[in-house]
């Protein structure tokens, strides 16, 4: 991705690590986040990647699970509240 914009790439690579570094969150919870995420959006690369940085940084298989269940129990909340969309579609037909 950098052979043809390097510039624009190298300002992305900054930015993504500076993301990952210890700040009001630790790399280790940014690890989980990023794990969590990486599962709703779907991103097998993402997945290994971010599987292998919550081990590096602390994390084992009990928490990780964890944190994949609640990025589930979003998708899946999100998923079922849209469900309230269809009932009033419905509804205004129905009327």
């Amino acid at each position: 991705m950098g052979q043809h914009r390097p510039d624009l790439f190298q300002k992305f690579m900054a930015w993504y690590q500076a993301c990952q570094e210890d700040g009001a969150l630790s790399r280790r919870e940014k690890a989980l986040i990023g794990l969590a995420v990486a599962h709703v959006i779907q991103c097998p690369y993402c997945i290994d990647a971010y599987s292998q940085s919550c081990l590096e940084s602390g994390s084992n298989m009990e928490q990780m699970t964890e944190a994949i269940h609640m990025a589930s129990a979003i998708r899946g909340g999100a998923a079922l509240i849209h469900g309230l969309q269809a009932h009033q579609s419905v509804n205004k037909v129905s009327m």
